[in-house]
């Protein structure tokens, strides 16, 4: 039995070790440590005395996790960020309880090699049910912590970032066996082994993207531009920016989400002024245009392609939009958000399909906006419709201080490696970068502190398609079979013994102190 003080304790533990993991992610961007981040965590629940407090610290864990990743939220959501993250900290009680199951006592060896799958593929279950759109989108996913990894890279070109999820979980699993198992630290080396094996022969036997042409790609990135006049004046320097591009002979200019704050059909004298651009520079210009629309109700964000005549008819709606930024879900019963932070006081309305744009001279080119490119799905079903060029046209500026932006540019490394595609990611404030098909990265970023800026990149295009663009998420399959056995198994031991389940054995609660 727990004492008050001790139960206190563990809660505040909880809560800090599920905070751990953010480090591993931008701004710190210290990738080594999200392989030993989910110890303190994991050490925590094995020592739970009971299901129902590994659930409660499992929940508390994940709380501290969304806040702590999200934190850059606060500006736009003040409290009410504590609520979202308590509502998205039960999707890791599931995977405490089976923390606790598999590696808590003295596990025989059997148990531990089980844990080695099993509890990885619990994780992937939490993170795949938060990537639902509804309750926030894939951000934060511990595999993207990986994104300067060339090796881990790889392997999301075999299996996306839900494989190098699975992959870091397992290592973290691996050593809580050696450090609080001595009797199974056979099958954690052999997890850890088996880990580097499989690491190693991707990197070794998988082709790399072929290489089978190079496009120039001007990038424009205003920088903060304030003010009631805000967006005339953005267009101003984006437009003063662009007339700088002149000799550079870009194949393709992108310009940020939200580069253009009126519906061009009302206001031909900026359709002009981007047509004039577009024929100066010798290139197509990728716009991206917040307003009310003339032709339908309702604002949307939309990617819009000008050449020399005017807009070409390719336009893009963003399809999926930022909870409370760009909509509030159940609006009459949350409503009251738009009154304690900076929720969207109109919600925007949603585009109904993906699109693929033809350029000149034969580049296609697959856009998204912004938080789109948190979803490996949506950049996936770009390259399958044969798009050689993915650009996401984001905006950030509200989260201009904060890790937002780095967090934000480093997913365009983890949609290229996926889909063997590069990809442009192009904001108004920064930070802007560019990826090749392989995920490295291409030139010099050009970071938040750049106030006003345009970039040229060589930018490589590549045939063929990746594993993963093949066959899509086909951990997550895996790693749903794995629990679907695992429960079986469980179940039918207990009906076979005629009593559930065990609890794990073990020395009692006071033993795990520190």
């Amino acid at each position: 039995m727990l004492t008050k003080r001790t139960r206190w304790g563990r809660a505040a533990a909880a809560v800090a070790a599920g905070a751990l993991p953010c480090l591993a992610f931008p701004a710190p961007a210290l990738w080594w440590f999200a392989y030993v981040a989910l110890v303190p965590w994991m050490l925590l629940l094995r020592s739970a005395p009971t299901g129902r407090r590994a659930a409660l610290e499992g929940w508390l864990g994940g709380a501290g996790f969304i806040v702590a990743v999200h934190h850059w939220l606060l500006p736009s959501l003040h409290v009410f960020l504590i609520p979202v993250a308590a509502l998205l900290g039960v999707l890791w009680i599931p995977w405490a309880l089976l923390v606790r199951e598999l590696l808590g006592g003295a596990p025989a060896r059997g148990r531990a090699a089980a844990a080695l799958v099993v509890v990885p593929a619990g994780w992937l279950l939490s993170e795949l049910a938060r990537s639902w759109q509804g309750l926030g989108g894939p951000w934060g996913l511990l595999g993207a912590s990986q994104w300067q990894v060339p090796p881990a890279l790889l392997l999301a070109s075999v299996g996306g970032v839900w494989l190098v999820s699975l992959l870091v979980v397992a290592v973290n699993c691996a050593l809580v066996l050696l450090v609080a198992v001595p009797g199974a630290r056979a099958p954690a080396v052999a997890g850890v082994a088996g880990c580097a094996v499989l690491t190693g022969a991707v990197w070794l036997w998988l082709p790399r993207p072929a290489v089978t042409g190079v496009v120039r790609v001007a990038v424009v990135q205003p920088g903060p531009v304030g003010g009631a006049d805000g967006a005339e004046r953005r267009f101003d320097v984006e437009e003063r920016l662009t007339r700088g591009l002149v000799g550079a002979r870009p194949d393709l200019v992108v310009w940020g989400e939200s580069s253009v704050g009126a519906d061009l059909a009302t206001r031909p004298d900026l359709s002009r002024r981007l047509a004039e651009l577009s024929a100066r520079a010798g290139a197509p210009l990728l716009v991206n245009v917040d307003a009310r629309r003339s032709d339908r109700p309702g604002i949307y964000k939309s990617s819009l392609l000008i050449g020399p005549e005017g807009p070409t008819g390719e336009r893009y709606d963003k399809m999926r939009l930022v909870p409370f930024g760009e909509y509030v879900p159940a609006r009459a019963v949350l409503g009251w958000a738009t009154s304690v932070g900076k929720a969207a006081g109109e919600d925007r309305m949603r585009g109904a399909a993906p699109v693929v744009m033809d350029l000149p001279g034969g580049l296609r080119v697959g856009p998204l906006v912004c938080f789109e490119s948190a979803f490996p799905d949506m950049s996936r079903h770009l390259a399958r419709e044969g798009a050689s060029l993915i650009v996401a046209q984001s905006a950030t500026s509200t989260f201009q201080e904060s890790w937002a932006p780095a967090q934000h540019a480093s997913l365009a490394a983890l949609r290229a490696a996926e889909t063997g595609r590069p990809v442009v990611h192009a904001t108004l404030t920064g930070v802007s970068v560019v990826h090749g098909p392989s995920g490295g990265r291409i030139g010099a970023a050009l970071p938040a502190s750049t106030a006003g800026a345009a970039a040229v990149y060589e930018v490589p295009i590549a045939g063929g398609t990746t594993l993963y663009a093949r066959f899509g998420n086909w951990p997550a399959g895996a790693a749903l079979a794995v629990l679907a056995v695992y429960g079986a198994v469980r179940t039918a031991r207990a009906v076979r013994s005629g009593r559930p389940a065990p609890e794990p054995s073990g020395p009692p609660a006071r033993t795990t102190r520190g």
